[in-house]
């Protein structure tokens, strides 16, 4: 039984091929570059070849693809775009057109010349992946389930910010089921303002198999608590410093105590140190992240957490944990099946055990007894 599972940041896409006939150490990974530079490498090509480009699709992650967009715009190139391809830079179309942006439709889209570079826009490209593993002799036509994590702001309504759209999201998701794996959901149950995570299930088309989608950060930090040192612990806390946004959930008994989400770019050690704290003594405020340009606080539980005097005080994943290498907290940098990179992975797994009930005895054994059906694969069947 195999489950494709895709975690999407802004650097790379990190691909894991869980197979229930082998351990999970032996399983097949890819860390390959995320969509979005796939797509910045290509408005960046035809800017120095001074083409045209035109931009379709579905919305997807911006960041890098949307100031290769810029540079192409301020070197006087014209740039165009379908309605959803430009909601990947901003949702309000009428921004995006005071861009520079020429938005058009998809008829005008097609009678567009050949000489015009055309880059289709989407997160999730299951027939690429399915043709790499391919070139090992791995087919993915026998999948029991995908399952897909990306970052979503959400469309919030005009004239409201979509950094209290997005805590009012997570706020109303924990406060329905409160887990991690309440940020994941089946294609056919995607919030209707989720309109990234709905993307992804339009780019995948139709599947023979049930496709989940998921936050990036709920997933990384879900994957976290499968390391061996943090399961021991009855509560705990755990930052995923992404490259735009660092969030960091208090876990207890309960469930999710808190959180707080920022942008990284706004964080060095010190200040990151100083959040981590308040939100360990419930002291931390939605109004002080928010007013720092962060997405916000929520403070679930009023007992403070105390940090051990002889183990770490929080645990920390994601492509620049290094930014707290010299924190005061003692950090540990998790490492779950001895792989940070693919940490998302792990906790999409989970998820979709949560889930599809049908796939949790396969799923379940495995992430939480490391020597659970195991099988090498050199083995004979």
């Amino acid at each position: 039984m195999k489950i494709l599972t895709v975690d999407i940041g802004t650097g790379t896409q990190d691909i894991f091929l869980f197979d229930s006939l082998l351990g999970v150490e032996n399983g097949y990974k890819l860390i390959l570059p995320s969509p979005t530079m796939m797509v910045r490498r290509r408005i960046q090509q035809a800017t120095q070849r001074g083409q045209p480009v035109l931009l379709s699709g579905v919305i997807m992650g911006g960041g890098p693809s949307q100031w290769a967009a810029e540079d192409h715009l301020r070197a006087a190139l014209p740039l165009y775009a379908t309605p959803d391809a430009a909601r990947s830079f901003n949702d309000d179309l009428d921004a995006v057109r005071a861009s520079g942006v020429t938005v058009i439709s998809e008829d005008e889209a097609a009678r567009l010349p050949s000489s015009v570079v055309h880059i289709e826009m989407k997160d999730f490209d299951f027939a690429a992946i399915a043709a790499a593993f391919e070139l090992f002799g791995i087919s993915l036509s026998d999948l029991a389930a995908a399952a897909v994590a990306v970052f979503d702001h959400g469309n919030s309504p005009p004239d409201y910010s979509d950094r209290q759209f997005r805590f009012d999201y997570l706020d109303r998701q924990i406060r329905t089921s409160n887990r991690l794996s309440a940020f994941a959901f089946l294609s056919n149950d995607i919030p209707a303002d989720m309109t990234r995570l709905q993307a992804v299930a339009r780019s995948a088309g139709a599947l023979d198999f049930p496709l989940v989608v998921m936050d990036t950060a709920p997933a990384a930090v879900l994957g976290a608590t499968f390391d061996p040192r943090i399961r021991t612990r009855q509560r705990v806390m755990i930052a995923n410093v992404g490259n735009f946004h660092t969030l960091a959930f208090r876990l207890g008994p309960t469930g999710i105590e808190g959180l707080f989400e920022h942008h990284t770019g706004f964080l060095d050690c010190a200040k990151l140190d100083r959040l981590l704290i308040s939100l360990a003594d419930g002291s931390l405020t939605h109004a002080h992240v928010f007013g720092d340009q962060g997405h916000g606080a929520l403070i679930y539980h009023d007992q403070p957490l105390g940090f051990p005097a002889d183990d770490y005080g929080v645990a920390v994943t994601g492509p620049r944990r290094s930014l707290m290498a010299d924190s005061a907290l003692r950090p540990y940098f998790a490492a779950p099946f001895g792989d940070m990179m693919i940490t998302g992975c792990f906790g999409l797994l989970a998820a979709t055990a949560d889930l599809i009930p049908s796939l949790y005895e396969h799923i379940c054994p495995a992430l939480t007894s490391p020597h659970a059906n195991q099988r090498a694969p050199w083995d004979a069947d």
